[in-house]
């Protein structure tokens, strides 16, 4: 960065002003102040600046109605640079308002130094036009397509990895996501620290707390150690939360509360410990829908969604096929050591033609399975339609008992049995099997009284 960006102060209190002044200017950035609205829109259409840092108070009065009304001034007239609110009044609900507004963070007096010079840097570097010739950092290299529209994507997900924003992967089961949280987290400068993966899913109410923020001994019945929890394993890294769409509204107030104050307590401790972690989640669930249903905290959804990717399906990009299939053959000829390993033009395009459901999980099981049964070194069309209209029979055959044999409980107590059955306990592979959450198989498994690994 080249840090002469100019920020503007808009705040009443001197002091205030004071300390911002002393913070950025250590940090290389010029600044100028403003003490209200009037004298703000007045200096800003005097010197445009590359950022705003905007109370939300300026009287006695404390609900943020005036921050409010002047962001929408700014938004109005100035509207492309980014504004970032801080109050001593923070209230989520504010927050909320004000990120509905425009604003691109949101941070609550006293600030954290730290933390407000990263919003500072983070929103500074996002701002920084787009190279024409797309390179992308060699941790992106794993995600193979030529497709334009995932190309524009990676490309924005090399520059966010450089800053420490939050991230939101959306996209259908199968598409990649964690592998894309993966190379965010490998081209940053955490890339040496952990990377933690939580399956949101996977971890029941009960036990958020304990999984996440970790517990002391003797914190509850049963805890006979003390435990180290999840945002502590990833610390000065990268924290990746799968399935957070199935997180249920305790734990999400639970997280919105690190998120937003950077703290943690272990359970049966209060002694508050940093949480100084990047967080990326994902979702296949539309979040906004979750949202307007009351599922998903609105405050939440602003929190961890400063920067959003949305990963095609493999059907959006069919030109990619052909070449995940080679890729894919590449690494199964040197795991099975199958050097003479091909496959023909006709199998290359009739896999293209299919629209793969499951996507690229699906696409590489399908050539994975292939490869471990095809009686021959060059691989033809039949050889995957053959194992496709298996996996079609496997899942489209169904027997059902004669009516009154059984009761519906009782039919999907046996299915969950067998699927576990079939899956070794996974509960991940069971539970897409199923067609269901992990946290809603959890809860038939609890209603059916069938034991389970809590760890799993």
């Amino acid at each position: 960065m080249k840090n002469k960006c100019l920020i503007l102060i808009i705040d009443d209190d001197i002091a205030v002003c004071t300390s911002l002044k002393l913070l950025f200017g250590r940090a290389g950035f010029e600044t100028c102040t403003a003490s209200g609205p009037e004298s703000a829109i007045s200096l800003l259409r005097e010197q445009t600046p590359d950022l705003i840092v905007l109370d939300m108070n300026f009287s006695i009065d404390t609900t943020g109605k005036q921050g409010l009304e002047l962001l929408g001034e700014i938004r109005n007239e100035f509207s492309t640079v980014p504004v970032i609110l801080l109050t001593g009044w923070g209230t989520m609900e504010l927050a909320v308002a004000g990120m509905k507004a425009g604003a691109s963070d949101f941070l609550t007096k006293p600030w954290d130094n730290i933390q407000l010079l990263s919003a500072v840097n983070t929103i500074l570097d996002l701002r920084k036009p787009a190279p024409t010739e797309i390179i992308l950092n060699k941790s992106f290299s794993r995600i193979v397509g030529k497709d334009a529209g995932l190309l524009q994507i990676l490309q924005v997900a090399d520059r966010v990895s450089r800053t420490d924003a939050s991230v939101l992967i959306l996209g259908e089961s199968g598409t990649g996501k964690e592998l894309l949280a993966e190379a965010i987290h490998f081209a940053s400068v955490r890339a040496k620290a952990p990377f933690v993966k939580v399956n949101l899913g996977g971890i029941s109410a009960s036990l958020f707390e304990s999984e996440m923020f970790g517990h002391k001994r003797g914190a509850f019945t049963g805890a006979v150690d003390e435990r180290q929890g999840r945002f502590e394993r990833a610390d000065t890294g990268t924290i990746f939360l799968d399935e957070i769409g199935d997180l249920d509204s305790g734990s999400q107030v639970k997280l919105l509360r690190v998120l937003q104050e950077k703290t943690f307590e272990k359970l049966g401790s209060s002694q508050p410990k940093k949480a100084n972690v990047r967080v990326i989640c994902a979702t296949n669930q539309n979040l906004k829908e979750r949202v307007a249903e009351g599922l998903f905290r609105e405050d939440l959804f602003y929190r961890i969604n400063l920067i959003t990717l949305s990963l095609p399906s493999l059907r959006d990009r069919p030109g990619d096929i052909p070449l995940l299939v080679d890729f894919y053959l590449k690494n199964l000829k040197e795991i099975y050591q199958l050097p003479q390993l091909k496959i023909t033009s006709a199998a290359r395009n009739w896999l293209q033609e299919q629209r793969f459901p499951g996507n690229i999980r699906q696409l590489k099981n399908l050539v994975e399975r292939t490869v471990l049964v095809a009686t021959r070194d060059q691989l033809d069309r039949e050889d995957f339609v053959r194992q496709y209209d298996d996996e079609l029979r496997g899942t489209d055959t169904i027997v059902l008992p004669r009516v009154g044999e059984i009761t519906l409980e009782e039919m999907e107590k046996q299915m969950i049995l067998k699927a576990l059955e079939f899956h070794r306990h996974n509960i991940n592979r069971t539970s897409r099997a199923l067609g269901i959450t992990r946290s809603a198989l959890y809860r038939r498994l609890t209603k059916y009284n069938i034991p389970y690994d809590s760890q799993d």
